[in-house]
Order: C-alpha cells, then structure tokens, then sequence
C-alpha cells in the first residue's frame, strides 16, 4: 500500500536554524532518501517552496479564480512530502516516524486511497 507522508514546518521556527543545521538536516533528508530507495520504500520525495510561492485556485460558478499565497492563516504550512511504500500502517508509521524534519516540525501519515472508476 502506498503512504502519503506530509512534513509541516512552523511558521515560527523556519529560518530560526543556523545554516550549519540548515546543512546538516539537509544531509540527513538525501541520507534518508538513499536508504529508502535502497530498501524499496520510496516511491518519491520532494521539498515545496515556502508558502508565499504558492497560488491556490478555485472554480465557482465555472469562473476560475487564482489567489498568490500566503494563503492559509496557521502555524504550520506543508514543506515537503514522501511517497512511500510499506505493507501496513505499522511499518509506515515506523518509516515516517525516521523523516529527519519530524525532529523540527510534524509529520503527517494517510494512506494513498485508490479509486477506481464507477461501471
């Protein structure tokens, strides 16, 4: 089954690391996406621009509108992602729970839902 692992950094304490830790958990992410793929794990990964890069869209009454972000009002904003593969939400909880930038911010785990399409 295929695992969803959203990372959200605080709004508080991004830019607060020293660039030698900026570095160091920087090293520890491509470490940790090496041995991923060495054990078959990863599926994909990926960091995200800060949050004022972002634009969200919305289709209402089939008008499209476009928004520049900063866009949501929290503390958190979603920094990056992993793609995972694992057998059970055991395993994946045990996968997600080594992503370097849990020790900084939060980690969250969904299981990727599989549609289908209706007969």
């Amino acid at each position: 089954m295929r695992y969803l692992c959203l990372i959200y950094n605080s709004a508080d304490t991004d830019g607060t690391l020293a660039p030698d830790e900026t570095d160091e958990l920087i090293r520890a992410h491509f470490a940790f996406d090496e041995e991923l793929c060495r054990e078959g794990i990863m599926i994909h990964s990926d960091a995200l621009e800060m949050p004022d890069k972002a634009t969200v869209l919305r289709v209402r009454n089939n008008t499209l509108s476009a928004t520049d972000g900063p866009y949501v009002e929290t503390k958190e904003h979603l920094a990056g992602f992993y793609v995972i593969k694992a057998p059970d939400m055991v395993k994946a909880k045990e996968i997600a729970g080594r992503i370097p930038s849990a020790r900084f911010g939060a980690v969250e785990l969904r299981p990727v839902r599989m549609l289908t399409l209706p007969d």
